[in-house]
């Protein structure tokens, strides 16, 4: 039987696996297990996340939001830049000599407590860089930017990309991850923020760039876009992407397979919502909605299964929804295929 590593991969790779695979971005996973995968970013850049908060690489103050378990945001009245024009005044990537990346990548890898056997590590970067120039302005200041002052915007996303594809120049040989990742959340539950148009004008050449290590090394490559997004997907599948999470349920994720089969993996086709959001809902409740999109995205492979519940930490009836959720995965999982 092929370890969780293995099938994950395997899936990847395009194949049918085993069973159906959880990606769990190192999360969430049965304690008694090692998770599945983990994400690895450089320290250098994802050192705030480690603390819990704080500046980030570029001076973005983060802090935990307690509805969403910890998870960080830019502080919504602290952002760093006004005036797009003007970024080259606020904007400064750190000096990146000295680094000693080998330690660093060692340091990151040993702070997960990782069995690499076993867990699948997935390098990331950054959160993305439409995400990036929100934090950097906030979300009205960072849209009018996109329209009013495109070239800026553009120079900008290329001094970002410069500085991200230096560190992954220095770290990927050490890590020798399994799975080449990125990241840009450029959608809501109902719409995109922005048209594909200018997906492809302002977004796609800067993935291309960081989307090139993972290809020269032979990985998949995963990209992770919240929201309704699927109009973006022709344009990631064209540059190597090979899985989509979290894949929410506002997307057609029936069309999407059906277009383009085991060629993009779906992860995720799973949300909290509704009846399933409740205190009281039952463990046969969400042992059904996992079956039911289990049958509707597992059949031939090219899925994994993703989802989770958040709340306040500490939250008794999330972790009991959870215990719920991943009980039910694996009642599901093994003996599906």
């Amino acid at each position: 039987m092929l370890t969780a590593k293995e099938n994950f991969l395997k899936c990847l790779r395009g194949e049918t696996p085993e069973w159906v695979p959880i990606y769990s971005m190192g999360m969430m996973f049965d304690g008694d297990n090692p998770p599945p995968d983990m994400l690895v970013e450089p320290l250098i850049i994802s050192e705030h996340r480690v603390r819990g908060g704080g500046p980030d690489v570029w001076g973005v103050e983060y802090v935990p939001t307690e509805s969403t378990s910890g998870a960080l945001i830019p502080a919504n009245d602290k952002f760093i830049l006004d005036d797009i024009t003007k970024w080259r005044d606020v904007i400064k990537a750190p000096d990146l000599s000295g680094v000693d990346w080998e330690k660093m990548c060692r340091e990151d890898i040993e702070r997960r407590k990782l069995d690499r056997s076993k867990t699948t590590v997935c390098m990331n970067l950054h959160m993305g860089y439409f995400q990036t120039l929100m934090s950097f302005m906030g979300f009205t200041n960072g849209l009018c930017a996109m329209y009013e002052e495109p070239e800026e915007v553009k120079a900008l996303f290329e001094y970002l990309c410069d500085f991200y594809c230096t560190v992954a120049e220095k770290y990927v040989d050490h890590c020798k991850p399994d799975v080449w990742t990125m990241m840009d959340d450029t959608a809501a539950w109902a719409n995109p923020f922005i048209s594909p148009a200018m997906y492809r004008e302002f977004l796609i050449p800067l993935y291309i760039r960081q989307a090139k290590f993972g290809r020269d090394r032979g990985l998949p490559i995963s990209m992770h876009n919240c929201g309704k997004c699927e109009g973006f997907l022709d344009d990631l599948v064209k540059i190597g992407v090979t899985m989509w999470d979290p894949a929410q349920t506002c997307n057609d994720l029936v069309g999407i397979k059906k277009k383009y089969g085991n060629k993009l993996v779906i992860a995720g086709g799973w949300d909290a919502q509704g009846r399933i959001l409740q205190d009281d809902v039952t463990y046969e409740e969400i042992y059904e909605s996992v079956k039911k999109q289990m049958d509707l995205l597992a059949p031939g492979g090219g899925y994994c299964f993703l989802g989770g519940f958040l709340a306040n930490k500490g939250d008794e009836n999330v972790v009991k929804k959870n215990a719920m959720l991943y009980k039910a995965y694996n009642a599901l999982c093994r003996n599906y295929y």
